[in-house]
């Protein structure tokens, strides 16, 4: 890398182009890619030099040769599916989630050309680190390790930096060198130290342990990115009261209290079938439940407003849910409701992808030219 150049970056699975957004213009993106047409049309919307370097279609037919150069770092957010909670679990075998397997084909082939990147990250929903019993997590360390990385992982909420509550595995692999960069950090979570103690000893011995710090505290909720009232379109009143009485009794009363105190506030509320009976569950505290998309999982989330003892509600737009992920106002969105939650609901965290940059990323890119500078 050229000192005095910005480190170049491929992203893979790109979706609309989120991660991008949180690299930011410290990076340059050499090469993008995703399947779906309408993330694609999208991606293309918001990255005016979109046509130099993106790519649609089928990570599996990309050649090495549509590759250009040598990047420091590639980007893979793989299909999650197979991984949620919400799905059936299939795992790195399962038919979206394989798509990795597209993706790592061409890290190795890069890496026997003498260019495979210096750093990579594998963004997933938490049930990576579970999946057939840790054998899924145990594959992707066994592939890293395979080529010659250190590899550690890190569980994020996106709601350390906005009102949405978003874990995310990050899993960060690197062949440059990680002293400065190791230590405790926040996001060593239960979950990460267990998934490190299921590794064989041979993976074991080439975990890093990363030193992320906490960012600062948020200090936005959910009721500051919602837009005016009166520029919303509203359920009727008996949508509403169906929507109440499809809850339990603890979260029935968790609204009561809000109504009875003539204070406004604001909750988000999932529909989610508990012992086989559909339930509507509410949280009020300043954070939405987890962005999915309209097709599957947990159905659209819906907003509960209270004010001055009314009760009303609405579905979530999808503007509000790009405020969710970080996303700036300028930022383009499909044309119909639908395709935007698609792309937003498949995204990634943009604040949480800057975080990681600028505290470990760009750091970890900028050593590959230090012993140049040194000599």
């Amino acid at each position: 890398m050229n000192r005095n150049a910005p480190p170049v970056f491929y992203e893979f699975f790109a979706g609309g182009g989120m991660a991008r957004l949180g690299l930011g213009e410290a990076w340059t993106c050499a090469f993008a890619n995703d399947f779906d047409p309408v993330k694609a049309a999208t991606y293309r919307d918001n990255h005016q030099d979109a046509a130099s370097h993106f790519h649609q279609g089928d990570v599996w037919k990309i050649a090495p040769a549509d590759l250009p150069g040598q990047a420091d770092l590639a980007w893979a957010s793989s299909p999650c599916q197979d991984f949620s909670l919400a799905g059936a679990r299939a795992g790195l075998q399962g038919g979206r989630s394989s798509a990795f397997f597209g993706f790592w084909k061409l890290m190795e082939a890069l890496s026997a050309e003498g260019r495979g990147p210096d750093t990579v990250v594998v963004e997933n929903v938490v049930g990576l680190l579970t999946s057939h019993g840790g054998a899924d997590f145990t594959a992707l360390c066994r592939a890293l390790a395979g080529q010659g990385y250190r590899f550690g992982a890190l569980e994020i909420d996106a709601a350390r930096f906005v009102p949405q509550s978003r874990p995310r595995v990050f899993v960060i692999a690197t062949r440059l060198p990680v002293d400065g960069l190791t230590g405790t950090s926040p996001f060593q979570t239960r979950a990460v130290r267990e998934a490190h103690a299921r590794l064989p000893a041979e993976l074991a011995a080439a975990w890093t342990w990363w030193g992320l710090p906490a960012p600062p505290a948020r200090n936005t909720d959910l009721a500051a990115l919602l837009e005016p009232d009166d520029q919303m379109t509203w359920r009727t009143d008996e949508a509403t009261t169906t929507l109440l009485d499809m809850m339990a009794p603890a979260h029935r009363a968790a609204v009561e209290a809000r109504v009875q105190s003539g204070e406004r506030a604001v909750g988000a509320v999932f529909r989610r079938m508990r012992s086989g009976e559909q339930r509507a569950e509410i949280r009020f505290d300043g954070l939405a439940g987890c962005l999915r998309t309209p097709r599957g999982g947990s159905s659209r989330q819906t907003l509960l407003v209270i004010d001055d003892g009314k009760v009303r509600s609405r579905l979530l737009s999808p503007r509000e849910g790009a405020r969710l992920m970080g996303l700036p106002e300028a930022y383009r969105l499909p044309g119909s409701a639908t395709a935007g939650l698609h792309v937003i609901g498949d995204g990634v965290a943009a604040p949480v992808v800057r975080w990681l940059s600028e505290r470990l990323l760009t750091p970890l890119a900028l050593r590959k030219s230090a012993p140049l500078a040194a000599e």
